[in-house]
C-alpha cells in the first residue's frame, strides 16, 4: 500500500550525482515540496566524467551540471541545492566525507533524509550499483546515526554554533527490498521534466524515456495500489 502522508517540515536528499536526486526520488520530493516541505539536495560528487566525449571540457561539464540541478530544483520547488563537488567516480567513503554529510544535517535539521540503498548492489544480469551511489549511501547513514546525533563526533562543529541533530526518518531509494511507497500520481510529469533539465546526460533520450519513466512508476504504482508510485526502504527511528 501506499505510505500514508507524513509530511516532514524539512527534507534533505543527499545523492551522488547533479540527476540523482530526480531519477531517484523526484516525483516524492515535489509531492513535499509542493505540500510545504522545505526541500534541499546535497550532491556530493561534481558529475564531471558524465560524458562519452574524449574530448570534452571537465570543468565546463561540471559548471553546467550544476545549472542543470538549478532548473531542476526550480522546478521542483526545492529551497537549494549544495554540492560537496568530489571527482565523480572518486568518492571516499572517509572522515571528510561524513563530516560534510553531518554539517549540513547539523545546519539544515532535517526530519527526513533521503539516500540511495547501498545494500543495493546487483540489479539482475545486465547492471550493478555505481560507486558514487554505494558510497554516498553508506556515508549518509553513517552521518544520520549515529554521528549527527551525538555531540562528540565532529565536536568542531560546536565552535561554529552547530549542535546535534536526530533525523526522525531515512528513505533509501534504488533499493531491492522497499516497505514504502509514495504516490506521485499528481508529481510524475514534473519528476520527468525535472529530469530533463539534465539535458547534458539525455543526449539521445526522448519521448522513449519519458515513457520507460513512466512505466517504471506505474510497476511501483500497482504494488501501491495507485497509478504511479516511487519505491523506498524506510527506516524510522525513535525520539
Amino acid at each position: 500500500m501506499a505510505a500514508p502522508e507524513e509530511l516532514p517540515a524539512r527534507a534533505l536528499a543527499v545523492y551522488a550525482h547533479p540527476d540523482d536526486p530526480e531519477i531517484s526520488a523526484g516525483g516524492t520530493l515535489a509531492k513535499w515540496a509542493a505540500a510545504g516541505t522545505e526541500v534541499w539536495v546535497l550532491i556530493t560528487t561534481r558529475g564531471d566524467k558524465g560524458t562519452q566525449d574524449p574530448d570534452a571540457d571537465l570543468e565546463a561539464l561540471a559548471a553546467l551540471r550544476v545549472e542543470e540541478t538549478a532548473r531542476a530544483a526550480t522546478l521542483l520547488g526545492f529551497a537549494g541545492h549544495l554540492h560537496l563537488d568530489h571527482p565523480d567516480g572518486e568518492l571516499p567513503d572517509d572522515l571528510t566525507l561524513r563530516g560534510s554529510i553531518v554539517r549540513v544535517i547539523r545546519e539544515l535539521r532535517p526530519e527526513a533524509v533521503l539516500c540511495p540503498d547501498p545494500t543495493a548492489v546487483f540489479f539482475g544480469d545486465g547492471y550493478y550499483n555505481h560507486r558514487d551511489h554505494r558510497v554516498t549511501g553508506w556515508a549518509t547513514l553513517d552521518a544520520v546515526a549515529p554521528a549527527a546525533g551525538y555531540p562528540h563526533y565532529f565536536p568542531e562543529h560546536r565552535g561554529d554554533g552547530l549542535t546535534v541533530h536526530q533525523v526522525r526518518e531515512v528513505y533509501l531509494s534504488g533499493t531491492l527490498e522497499p516497505n514504502c511507497w509514495i504516490d506521485i500520481s499528481d508529481t510524475l510529469e514534473r519528476k520527468i521534466d525535472a529530469l530533463f533539465c539534465h539535458a547534458s546526460q539525455l543526449v539521445d533520450a526522448g519521448e522513449w524515456f519519458r515513457q520507460f519513466l513512466r512505466e517504471r512508476a506505474e510497476e511501483a504504482g500497482t504494488s501501491a495500489g495507485v497509478k504511479f508510485a516511487e519505491p523506498f526502504r524506510k527506516l524510522t527511528f525513535g525520539a
